[in-house]
């Protein structure tokens, strides 16, 4: 599948715009909701090198660069402020698109996060899951919906994007309500505050078909975590994840659904290996590169 730009643009001009765009982002400008939504892509979610990047961040990135991958999400990366980020990404010719971070700092400190993730570079910030606090009833839940739809208004209006990544446990119920606890979540928030970063490995342990979901949140899910797993139990909540078209996900189905449901971003992402972490990564990218960007 090619990824398409649009008639009016080609690929290596929307790339070089996004370039720009990230660039501008440091300088604190604020941007129309439509600049997160001008460009696609593929990119690598940092978390999958988090092991080597606590050893050796410079060499990790450098190394990613190398695979061929140019556009990252942050996260699990070491504690660094914004500038040091993106002097590392700089010094890498890395750019990021996103970042995983928590919702409550955004609810104490609105400005300076603002100001720290567009430093980076990153218009689209979103948690990992619903915070702690919020999980334990309905009520609590829909709490944490409420909370995240306020902090999504609040992001949209300097130009950003919040984003929610999914596990497999979003995929049970509350005995009350016979809807998944994702179905109710954005249900219960406007899909211009919340979107839907769906994790579509999580999604299949979840019970659900990844294709199938992404079309129910078409033009709700910009941002995508391409994850396989294997069937059989490991040590991630009994999972083992595998480079991407190696595990059991139907991938022709998936990208096929994407392009209906307006994909951006393509994130690969992979928690475990049975293999090194670096040849998983380059795998996937050529994996990606071939079906998305051919």
């Amino acid at each position: 599948m090619t990824v398409k730009y649009g008639s009016a643009i080609t690929r290596r001009q929307a790339l070089a715009a996004l370039g720009a765009l990230a660039a501008s982002a440091r300088t604190g400008i604020s941007f129309a909701q439509e600049d997160t939504k001008s460009m696609k892509g593929i990119a690598l979610q940092l978390y999958t090198l988090r092991e080597p990047a606590k050893k050796d961040l410079a060499g990790t990135l450098k190394k990613a660069r190398e695979m061929g991958w140019e556009y990252v999400q942050w996260s699990g990366m070491p504690n660094l402020s914004a500038e040091e980020i993106r002097a590392a990404l700089d010094e890498a010719d890395l750019k990021a698109v996103a970042c995983h971070c928590g919702v409550e700092p955004f609810e104490t400190d609105f400005e300076n996060q603002v100001q720290f993730w567009k430093t980076v570079g990153a218009l689209n910030v979103g948690p990992g899951g619903m915070m702690s606090d919020c999980r334990g009833t309905l009520d609590d839940w829909l709490r944490g919906a409420a909370r995240m739809d306020a902090v999504g208004a609040k992001l949209r209006e300097v130009g950003m994007r919040l984003n929610y990544h999914n596990h497999d446990f979003e995929f049970g119920t509350f005995p009350e309500d016979p809807r998944t606890k994702l179905d109710i979540l954005y249900e219960a928030t406007d899909p211009e505050n919340l979107y839907a970063e769906l994790d579509l490995a999580w999604v299949h342990v979840g019970g659900a078909d990844p294709a199938a979901l992404m079309l129910k949140y078409a033009n709700r899910c910009p941002m995508i975590h391409a994850k396989d797993v294997a069937e059989g139990r490991s040590l991630i909540r009994g999972r083992q994840f595998m480079p991407l078209g190696q595990g059991v996900l139907q991938w022709d189905e998936i990208f096929a659904a994407g392009e209906k449901a307006g994909v951006e971003w393509w994130i690969y992402e992979q928690d475990n290996a049975t293999k090194d972490i670096f040849e998983c990564a380059h795998e996937s990218y050529e994996f990606l590169k071939k079906n998305l960007l051919s």
